[in-house]
């Protein structure tokens, strides 16, 4: 029994508190137009959404004006939407955001390097970290755009770190 409440113990000490939330993994990319975005710099000033997606994937295409709006709506509240194209080429992606009209920011992340950082298993694939820097949601698969303006305002509403 003795044994069984020093193990206990011992892990609730390196997995911390119950309700904490997992650190984001830090990231760099740069965007197609050239500007650098360093997730050092956005977090404790705003919330991050990373969309994992692909100009070949039907769901990506078909909430690619939706997130769009998302993306315009909590630009000015502090919100950065960064898309992230995997194993994808650049004329394709570029294809893709000129079809799309898309207006939030798109990187390339070809062998999924930042992808697999952050848990990818395919296509349409989000995350949103708050401003602390901790993973606030990670939604698989198509719908999640639909999702993300409750998440947000809620991330919003919360105080600053």
């Amino acid at each position: 029994m003795r044994r069984t409440l020093v193990v206990f113990s011992a892990l609730l000490l390196l997995t911390g508190p119950v309700d904490a939330l997992p650190s984001a993994p830090g990231f760099r990319v740069t965007t197609l137009d050239g500007r650098t975005i360093d997730s050092k710099g956005l977090i404790g000033q705003k919330v991050i959404v990373l969309r994992f997606q692909a100009s070949y994937c039907k769901p990506c295409v078909k909430e690619s004006a939706a997130l769009s709006q998302v993306a315009d709506k909590y630009r000015d509240r502090g919100v950065e939407v960064i898309a992230i194209h995997v194993q994808d080429a650049t004329p394709d992606v570029r294809a893709f955001v000129e079809a799309q009209k898309a207006t939030y920011a798109v990187a390339l992340d070809p062998r999924l390097n930042l992808g697999n950082r952050f848990g990818f298993r395919g296509t349409p694939y989000t995350i949103v970290i708050d401003r602390k820097g901790e993973i606030a949601a990670r939604l698989h698969g198509e719908g999640a755009v639909r999702r993300l303006p409750r998440m947000l305002e809620a991330l919003l509403k919360q105080t600053r770190p």
